[in-house]
C-alpha cells in the first residue's frame, strides 16, 4: 500500500463553511506538507476545490516546488469546466510537472453545481461518462468530434471546427480517477476510470463497495488488478483515541449534515448504509438548523474511528493493515494537528506506521 497526502481546500484554514475542522492551515503550511510528503516518498499530493481556490493553480504551484511526488486533482468539478478545458489543463499540468499529474473528476453536488456553476444537476452518471469520453479523446490527441446527449462537438450549423489538442502530455496516458459514493457511481468508476477517490471509507464496509467497482470492471473485461483505490483518511496521532476522534467531529458533521439539502446528501446516505441511520438524521437536523456543535456531538464515535486512523503509532499501524486488507492501494493522509509541526509529525508517523505494518512496497 502506498501513501499520499490530501492537502484539502487550499487557503480554507479560516473558512468554516468548507473547512469545519479540516485543519487545513494556510498556503505556506500546505506547501510545507507537500514538500515533506515528497521527501518521505509519498506517492501523490491531492488538492481539492469547492467554491474557493481552484485545484489546477494549486497543483501547478506545488509541482513547481517538489521533485518526485505526483500531483492530483481531488477533484476537478465536472460542472465547472468543459471537457475540452479539462483536457487542456491536464495536458498542461502533466507537461509542467514532468509527467506527474493525476486527473481526479467528480460531479460535485446539486448545491454547488446549480448554485455556483449554474449547471443543472441532472443525469450525473451519463454526464460523467460523456465527459470522460471527450477528455480521453482529447488527451489521445485525436480530432475531437462527439455527438452526445450533453455535448456535441463541434456544434452543428455554425462556424465551429473539429480541433485537436496541440499540447503533448509527457505520458501516453494520464490516469483518471472518479470520486464516487453511490452504488451506480462506483460501478461507473470501475468501468471507465483508472482509480476511485473515496471518502469515509471503512474497511468493515469495504466489501460491498468494492463489489460495485468490481462489477464495473467486469463489464469491460477487467479485474481490480491495477485499479487504484484511494480513500482520503483523516489521521490524528495521540494517546487518547476518544480525544483524537473529537478533532474530526466538525469535519464529519459538515459532510453528513451540511453537504447537501435534507432531500439530497450523498454523505448522509453513505452513513445510513453504514448502519448509522438514526445518528445521521440527528446530525443533519441539527446542522441544517444551525446547531453545529450539537451536530458534531451527535456523530457516532464508531463512524469516525472506522473511517480514520486514530491514536498512538502502534494502533495506527494496526488499522493500516485493515485498510490494506480491505483493498486500499493508496491511502491518502489528511493530517490533523494543532499547528504545522504537529501535522508534519503526522506525515512522519504515518510513514513509520506503514513500515511497522509491513506494508511498504518494494523499491
Amino acid at each position: 500500500m502506498r501513501l499520499a497526502v490530501n492537502l484539502g481546500y487550499w487557503g480554507a484554514g479560516n473558512n468554516a463553511d468548507v473547512n469545519a475542522g479540516n485543519n487545513a492551515g494556510n498556503n505556506a503550511d500546505n506547501l510545507a506538507l507537500a514538500r515533506e510528503a515528497d521527501r518521505l516518498g509519498y506517492s501523490c499530493a491531492w488538492a481539492a476545490e469547492a467554491y474557493g481556490s481552484d485545484a489546477a493553480t494549486v497543483l501547478a504551484w506545488v509541482a513547481a516546488q517538489t521533485e518526485r511526488i505526483d500531483v492530483g486533482s481531488a477533484v476537478f468539478q465536472i460542472p465547472g469546466r468543459s471537457p475540452a478545458n479539462t483536457a487542456m489543463t491536464a495536458a498542461t499540468l502533466d507537461t509542467l510537472s514532468g509527467g506527474r499529474f493525476r486527473l481526479g473528476l467528480g460531479v460535485s453536488g446539486p448545491q454547488v453545481s446549480e448554485g455556483w456553476h449554474g449547471v443543472r444537476f441532472d443525469k450525473p452518471l451519463s454526464r460523467t461518462r460523456e465527459y470522460v469520453d471527450i477528455v480521453r479523446m482529447a488527451l489521445r490527441r485525436e480530432t475531437v468530434r462527439y455527438d452526445g446527449q450533453f455535448w456535441t462537438l463541434p456544434l452543428p450549423d455554425g462556424p465551429g471546427k473539429a480541433l485537436r489538442l496541440t499540447v503533448h502530455p509527457v505520458r501516453e496516458t494520464i490516469p483518471i480517477y472518479l470520486a464516487a459514493i453511490g452504488p451506480r457511481n462506483l460501478e461507473l468508476a470501475g468501468e471507465i476510470a483508472d482509480g476511485w477517490l473515496a471518502i469515509f471509507f471503512s474497511p468493515t464496509h469495504a466489501r460491498e463497495l468494492l463489489e460495485h467497482v468490481r462489477a464495473g470492471r467486469s463489464r469491460v473485461g477487467r479485474t481490480l488488478e491495477g485499479f487504484d483505490v484511494v480513500p482520503t483518511v483523516p489521521v490524528v496521532v495521540g494517546q487518547d483515541v476518544q480525544r483524537c476522534a473529537d478533532q474530526l467531529r466538525g469535519y464529519a458533521a459538515l459532510y453528513i449534515g451540511g453537504m447537501g439539502s435534507r432531500e439530497q446528501n450523498f454523505y448522509n446516505r453513505l452513513a445510513v448504509r453504514m448502519g448509522h441511520a438514526e445518528a445521521a438524521e440527528r446530525v443533519q437536523q441539527a446542522y441544517l438548523d444551525g446547531r453545529h456543535r450539537e451536530a458534531a456531538a451527535a456523530v457516532p464515535f464508531d463512524f469516525i474511528d472506522s473511517t480514520s486512523l486514530l491514536g498512538p503509532p502502534g494502533r495506527i499501524a494496526e488499522r493500516m493493515r485493515a485498510f490494506a486488507e480491505a483493498g486500499v492501494s493508496t491511502l491518502s493522509v489528511a493530517a490533523y494537528g494543532a499547528d504545522l509541526n504537529e501535522r508534519l509529525g503526522v506525515l512522519r508517523t504515518a510513514r513509520e506506521a506503514l513500515t511497522a505494518a509491513g506494508l511498504e512496497e518494494p523499491q
